[in-house]
């Protein structure tokens, strides 16, 4: 039997993560590795204490029609990036990976293009994160320099989405 590769597994792991979602849209998980050593991992859902998506039957954005990567003010969730982040030590996190997993809930697909939003880019240039994966199909993935983030600052384009 063949070994998975290490990048398949860890996104894997993430996507086993973000079957702990609470998104109606969309599940997403994530993982920081470091040196083979996994640090952190998040998943999609809201604040501590408060109820989730699922919990309510109801996604606001969804409501009002809001388009995937706009108006993230409105969501209830906390992003798995940012849950993974707020969850690891700053100093463990220098230079390491994201490995980053969505799942369209509507379909059960991976989801198309899927990306970090601009907050949660924001989240992990700051945090001192070098490379994320994220999962295109099941042996898929695509590699994302996070200093390409910093070099092409979408911001200053007033880009919506992603």
């Amino acid at each position: 039997m063949e070994r998975r590769d290490k990048v398949n597994y860890y996104l894997d792991l993430a996507e086993s993560v973000s079957q702990r979602g609470t998104c109606l849209r969309r599940h997403y998980g994530a993982v920081i590795v470091k040196n083979d050593e996994v640090i952190s991992t998040g998943y999609v859902g809201a604040p501590r204490g408060r109820k989730n998506c699922t919990d309510m039957n109801m996604c606001l954005r969804e409501k009002l029609g809001i388009p995937r990567g706009e108006r993230y003010e409105l969501c209830r969730s906390v992003h798995a990036e940012a849950n993974a982040i707020i969850s690891a030590p700053r100093d463990k996190m220098l230079g390491s990976s994201l490995y980053l997993v969505g799942i369209d809930m509507a379909t059960g697909d991976y989801v198309k293009n899927a990306n970090s939003c601009s907050m949660c880019k924001r989240l992990v240039i700051n945090a001192g994160i070098e490379k994320i994966y994220i999962r295109d199909s099941k042996n898929e993935y695509r590699v994302v320099e996070v200093n390409e983030w910093v070099e092409n600052d979408e911001s200053l384009d007033g880009v919506f989405g992603y």
